[in-house]
């Protein structure tokens, strides 16, 4: 029950430029902290993450990823947002035959200006995370 306890979710967080990561430098601004279990990756466009990024992101140890996006119709590259979710969708499907649950990877949209949003999803995320506890991948030789 105490390493239940003593466990602190590592999660990796592609941000969009041009909306979430200006969401979390508000958030910031704004001198309200989150939880520090998430590394940031800044990306040009939530599009540009490709499925090997987030199964990566898992192989090397991380308990959850998120993809945080800017809302739809408002991509500075049109259609990359759009992107993001058919590609999360068929990524949920992947990793679901790896034996990682849905919740572990979840896509949602931060605007620039919405600072309390991206503080709130980070805390849902890293809440069901630790709910879920610490990934365990089996890589074939033996290990979990």
């Amino acid at each position: 029950m105490s390493e239940k306890r003593d466990f602190e979710p590592r999660i990796i967080g592609f941000l969009c430029n041009w909306c979430s990561y200006a969401g979390a430098d508000k958030a910031g601004g704004m001198q309200r902290s989150y939880p520090a279990n998430v590394d940031i990756i800044r990306v040009l466009c939530s599009g540009r993450v490709e499925p090997q990024f987030i199964i990566s992101a898992f192989a090397k140890g991380a308990d959850g990823v998120i993809i945080l996006a800017c809302h739809p119709g408002d991509c500075h590259y049109k259609e990359g947002n759009c992107r993001a979710l058919q590609r999360h969708t068929m990524l949920n499907m992947m990793l679901e035959q790896l034996g990682i649950t849905k919740e572990r990877c979840r896509l949602d949209y931060v605007s620039a200006g919405e600072g309390e949003k991206f503080i709130r999803v980070i805390g849902e995320m890293v809440e069901t995370v630790n709910k879920l506890g610490q990934l365990k991948i089996n890589h074939g030789n033996g290990e979990n």
